[in-house]
């Protein structure tokens, strides 16, 4: 049995606004009720809505014209990767193709460059925090365990790379892979055995070669975009 999840009013209606925008039912233009509008038609009190509004201004999917209201903004053009997670998956637990392939296409050129940065920023350190995830991946056949040592790994490697930028686009790309972690095990097994290039990839950042590094991560990650790949149906 799973924890029942509380969710407050204000995030239940951020929820439905916002899969209504991202769904385009709301098309960009659109301008939303009043907040006395929203709370009569939700049930719901009038700060919740404006609770929910806030948060749907912070990620740019609505704009607060001068005068109160509310326009629904074009996501494409304005929203942040912090968005991936709820177009991945939809509520019935549907896959989105398109945002699948197009993360699967992120991932396979992100993480040669993200290997490399960690090879010139992390060293020894870095490899040696590396070593207890490898050991642990080498004594399990278990693919459950190895998708989530795999995660580990990279999380390191992606703190180890030094650059922020990376580390956000990483913390996104975790939620929307996280959304479809399950549907993800069996699928990219190919990658989480592979655990021989992460061996090599520790022993290339302890030696700061970066060449090397951006070199075994592109061969690793390729197992998983080619099976994802063939799986979404893509050539």
């Amino acid at each position: 049995m799973e924890n029942i999840q509380k969710i407050s009013i204000s995030e239940q209606v951020y929820i439905q606004l916002r899969d209504r925008i991202l769904k385009k039912v709301l098309p960009v233009g659109t301008e939303l009720p009043s907040e006395r509008e929203l709370s009569e038609t939700l049930g719901v009190n009038r700060g919740a809505v404006r609770e929910a509004i806030k948060r749907l201004q912070q990620a740019r999917l609505v704009r607060v014209r001068h005068g109160g209201a509310t326009q629904v903004e074009n996501f494409e053009a304005e929203g942040g990767l912090e968005l991936l997670p709820s177009l991945m998956v939809s509520a019935h637990g549907q896959v989105n193709l398109e945002v699948a392939r197009g993360i699967v296409a992120l991932r396979k050129a992100l993480a040669p460059v993200v290997a490399g940065q960690a090879a010139v920023h992390g060293g020894k350190a870095l490899a040696d925090a590396l070593k207890p995830v490898i050991a642990n991946m080498q004594n399990t056949s278990e693919l459950p365990k190895l998708q989530q040592l795999a995660f580990d790994f990279w999380a390191l490697v992606v703190q180890g790379s030094g650059n922020v930028v990376f580390k956000l686009a990483f913390n996104s790309m975790n939620q929307t892979y996280l959304a479809a972690w399950n549907t993800l095990t069996l699928v990219m097994q190919d990658e989480f055995r592979d655990v021989n290039t992460l061996v090599q990839l520790a022993q290339a950042i302890e030696a700061g070669e970066q060449r090397r590094c951006e070199v075994l991560a592109r061969q690793h990650v390729e197992l998983g975009s080619r099976a994802l790949n063939a799986a979404l149906g893509t050539a």
